[in-house]
Parts: C-alpha cells; sequence; structure tokens
C-alpha cells in the first residue's frame, strides 16, 4: 500500500516500479533466454482436454518462424486482424505480430458481418486470421464475404492451417520495432454508436500488465488461468503479457466453462485467475456443488463493476483465497487502479483500490479540469505511459479523451479519499456494464432505429443483482411491438451480448427541456413497477 496523505484528489506517479523501455518481442526473447526451459503455455481445449504445451524456448522459436513469414507478406506498421477465440494461435500472432512490427488488430469472435467489416475499413487493415466457427458463428465464410468487398484486405487466412507459415514476395526483414509504437488496436464503442479504435503502445500494454501482475503477487512459480477474452486487453494484455514477465506458466482456456475452470485450477494448482463478477459467482456456485482442492489458489482478480461484500466472503469461504478488484478502460492498457493483496473487505468492495505503479490519477471537475477536493466527485482522469497513443484515424475523439497535458478522460465518475483509493460512482458517458461487458446505448439504439415499426427508442442500464446492470430497451412506437421480432433483429446485426434483456413499449418518454430523453427517469420508473415488459 502506498503511505499516502493527500489534500487535493490527485496521486503523483508512485515509483515502486520502474517504467521498462521495451517491446513485447524483445520482452519474449529476454524471458526466453533467462527460461528457456519454463513452461510458459498450456492449452486447454473448448472440450476440457489438455492439448499442447510450450516452453518459453519453444513460444520463441515458434513466434519467431511465424514472424518472419509475416515479414514476407506485410509491411511493418500494416494492420491485421485476429478474429478467433482464444487459442495458442492467437497468442502466437501476438508474439509474431509484435516481432514483426505489426499492428494487431483484435476482434471478437462474436461479432456478425457489418461489425467485422466495420473494424476491417476503420482500422486500414489488409489481412484478416480467423478460424472456422465459433459456438455456431460461421466465422470462414462471414470472413470471406467481408473481405471481398474491401479491396485493402489482400489475405483471408485460417489460423489452424499451414498457409499461416506461407512465404510471400517479400525478404524475410524483422525490423527495429520501438517501444512507442503502435503495437494493438482494440475497438471500445463510443457514445456516438460507433466503436473506436484504441491504439496502444508496446510501452503501454508491457508496464501496464507488469504493473498489475506484480501487484497480483505473480511469480516464475506461479501458474495462471486465463479465461479472459485475447481479443480484449484483460487476455492478451494483462494476463498473457503479465505471465510472460513473470516468466511463469499462462494455462490458456479456450471457452469458459466454471466446471472446465475449477477442474484445471485443482490440476494445474494454479495460483491466480482472472474473472468478472458473473465469471466468479459462476465458479462459486459450481465450486458448491463440487469442492474441488483449490488449496493452492492465492487470488482471484476481478474487474469490470463493483463487487458485493458476500462475493469476497464467498470467495474466501469457498475458495480460500484472497480477492483484489481493480478499475480501468482499454485506453489506458487498460489497467488504472487496483487492490493491494493486504486490503481488507470494506476498501474491497467500497474502492477500486490505488493507482497502479508510474500512473498519476486525478479526479477532476468536468467544469474547469482541476483536481476536486478529496472526497468531491469528477471525472476520473489518469496520466502516464500506459496511456493510449490515439484514436485510429480519429483526430477530433483523441483530442477530446486525452487533454493538452496528457491525461485521459475516462468519462467515468469517481471519488478518492486522502490515501488515494478510487471509488467509482457513475458514468459522464451512458456506458451499460453486464457481466464485466461495456455496452454503449447508442450503437443499440442506433440498430433498432434501423426498423420502421420503431419510432424512438432509449436503451438504459438496470440494476440486475447478478449481472450488475441488464440492457432495457425503451421503445415509442404507433403499433404493437413484438419482441421476438426485436430480439431476432438485434441478434442478426450485432453481437448475442449487446441484445436487450428488457423491452419496455412506451407512449412518449420524460424529456428535458431541450427534449431530450431522460433516461434516469425511465431507469427509476422501472424500478418502481411503472412499466410493464413485452
Amino acid at each position: 500500500m502506498y503511505d499516502l496523505n493527500l489534500t487535493t484528489s490527485y496521486v503523483p506517479a508512485q515509483s515502486d516500479m520502474d517504467v521498462r523501455e521495451i517491446t513485447v518481442g524483445a520482452m519474449l526473447r529476454e524471458i526466453a533466454e533467462a527460461r528457456p526451459d519454463s513452461e510458459a503455455l498450456k492449452e486447454i481445449r473448448q472440450d476440457g482436454s489438455p492439448g499442447r504445451n510450450w516452453t518459453y524456448g519453444e513460444l520463441l522459436a515458434e513466434a519467431e518462424k511465424l514472424a518472419r513469414a509475416l515479414s514476407t507478406r506485410f509491411a511493418p506498421g500494416e494492420r491485421v486482424v485476429v478474429w478467433s477465440p482464444n487459442s495458442p494461435e492467437w497468442v502466437l500472432i501476438e508474439y509474431a505480430c509484435a516481432l514483426a512490427g505489426l499492428v494487431l488488430v483484435t476482434a471478437n469472435p462474436a461479432f456478425q458481418a457489418r461489425e467485422l467489416e466495420y473494424v476491417l475499413k476503420q482500422s486500414g487493415a489488409v489481412a484478416l486470421f480467423l478460424v472456422e466457427e465459433f459456438r455456431g458463428n460461421p466465422m470462414r465464410t462471414i470472413g470471406a464475404d467481408v473481405a471481398a468487398g474491401i479491396p485493402a484486405v489482400r489475405e483471408v487466412t485460417d489460423m489452424e492451417s499451414p498457409a499461416l507459415l506461407a512465404f510471400g514476395s517479400r525478404p524475410v526483414s524483422m525490423p527495429q520495432v520501438a517501444p512507442g509504437d503502435a503495437a494493438m488496436i482494440q475497438y471500445t464503442s463510443g457514445t456516438t454508436g460507433f466503436p473506436k479504435g484504441a491504439v496502444l503502445s508496446h510501452r503501454g500494454l508491457v508496464n501496464n500488465a507488469r504493473f498489475y501482475a506484480t501487484r497480483c503477487g505473480a511469480t516464475e512459480k506461479t501458474s495462471w488461468i486465463n479465461v479472459m477474452p485475447m481479443f480484449h486487453t484483460s487476455g492478451c494484455g494483462m494476463v498473457t503479457l503479465g505471465c510472460l514477465q513473470a516468466g511463469c506458466r499462462m494455462v490458456l482456456i479456450s471457452l469458459f466453462d466454471p466446471e472446465v475452470v475449477l477442474d484445471q485450477l485443482e490440476a494445474c494448482r494454479a495460483d491466480i485467475i482472472l474473472g468478472v463478477p458473473t465469471m466468479v459467482v459462476a465458479l462459486l456456485d459450481a465450486q458448491e456443488i463440487r469442492r474441488r482442492d483449490l488449496s493452492a489458489l492465492k487470488v482471484v482478480s476481478c474487474g469490470g463493476s463493483m463487487v458485493a461484500p458476500e462475493l469476497v466472503r464467498r470467495v474466501q469461504n469457498l475458495m480460500g483465497a484472497g480477492f483484489s478488484t481493480l478499475y480501468g478502460q482499454t485506453e489506458h492498457c487498460p489497467v488504472i487502479t487496483q487492490h493491494h493483496l493486504s486490503d481488507g473487505i470494506e476498501d474491497i468492495c467500497n474502492t477500486a483500490g490505488q493507482p497502479v505503479a508510474q500512473t498519476e490519477v486525478s479526479i477532476r471537475s468536468v467544469d474547469d479540469n482541476r483536481a476536486v477536493a478529496i472526497g468531491e466527485v469528477g471525472e476520473i482522469c489518469a496520466r502516464g505511459p500506459c496511456v493510449m497513443l490515439e484514436y485510429n484515424d480519429n483526430p477530433k475523439a483523441t483530442s477530446e479523451t486525452v487533454d493538452a497535458d496528457g491525461w485521459l478522460h475516462t468519462g467515468d465518475l469517481g471519488r478518492m479519499d486522502a490515501r488515494g483509493y478510487v471509488s467509482v460512482t457513475g458514468r459522464v458517458k451512458e456506458m451499460i456494464i453486464r457481466g464485466g461487458e461495456n455496452h454503449f446505448p447508442a450503437e443499440i439504439e442506433n440498430c433498432l432505429l434501423e426498423r420502421p415499426d420503431v419510432a424512438e427508442v432509449a436503451v438504459v442500464g438496470l440494476p440486475d443483482p447478478k449481472w450488475g446492470e441488464l440492457i432495457g430497451a425503451f421503445i415509442r412506437s404507433s403499433k404493437p411491438l413484438a419482441k421476438a421480432e426485436l430480439h431476432a433483429h438485434c441478434r442478426a446485426n450485432m453481437s448475442p451480448q449487446k441484445t436487450p434483456n428488457v423491452w419496455v413499449q412506451v407512449d412518449e418518454f420524460p424529456l428535458t427541456g431541450s427534449g431530450k430523453i431522460q433516461k434516469f427517469i425511465l431507469r427509476d420508473r422501472f424500478a418502481a413497477g411503472d412499466f410493464h415488459e413485452l
């Protein structure tokens, strides 16, 4: 814990850890040289069966082999999209792109055609690496159809085929990659309904992962179960790059299934697992029914939303592990604040911890951008080596999010106590966090407004004890609405998790004097039972 006694809501950068000027590829080489025979990666397939294993020496050798092949097909700085669930191939492509100086663009395997098309076009990608299908989503078919309409995309390759290692017409060249170069573009939806591509540097990703993993207590003896999606900074950044720098074993699970995860926690004598609250609840429920030996588990790390005291107590009682929450966002690679392992249950449940190393955090007035007094609510802002480089091809959004002094404005409201512990109190933006996943109303509203029977729509986050929030769609229409048709429309045009859970037809909306819908009134009236669901 940092010993602070603040008078304003500003924590200066803490120097308990250094900022390393190193790239992802150089980090892999450094660890592989130091620990060539140590187990680096263990695969657990979708059915729960054990798969392949790599030592750090083997991981580097395969990543360099792939990097050489990629260098003959793509120029340094070109963008390639990875569209796949968790797999060792995902990890190898992440490291190979870093070594070859390519920018890896991540895509959710649940994407439908127009979501994938948007990411390919907006990122300026020249290639798409994918798999045949995932959970019934025909990814090869969708990818081929979408890429055929984008001239810039030169290649669509199955990640599990020999074609991934094919050589092209360019000479083999392993470029000099700098820590400040772009390593990834990760898309985060915006309030306009159009996702923004956060361009993340090697420096930001490497250091953020190390700050996070070190605070989790990771060492070279750690076994870390990775169930977080690789298309998100949590999976490919925090855990993958955190394990790399600890020089420990990462057990990569392809698909979250609480029974499989618990079995692996026991079989691998795992020390650490990161999950969103809904994952942790599912694990606890399954553990309650069939107990596993989790005596090796030291830390359950949790992000995505605030946690209830009962959840922490259940982790302690059923898993015998410590509990640590964190707060962050993609634009910060992503962790901003995190608990220390010594923190008590009151801090764990009521705050999001202290800033990670080398990171300035301030609660700033939304009116004049000055740090507010201790305990006052303002916008949570962060500054340091982990702030994104920019939003891809969107200078206006970049300047609105990162100010002239380098402060990243998160759009989240919070307060800080005199010790520098931050509590998240709300959102400047109207983001909905359902099960740890961020959803933005405007994107869902825009989709629903494509239907001729939808005159107006307001998408609102509704409190829920299990998911944190549910997605509620309040719709004004001149004719009776059919829930099944609305649901089918959303499923056909967006990822499944963006589909509203609650549907309400209204005659009119509560409006401000300027004609804007007052969503908080809709939320309050729904909680009071004033509406009937479709």
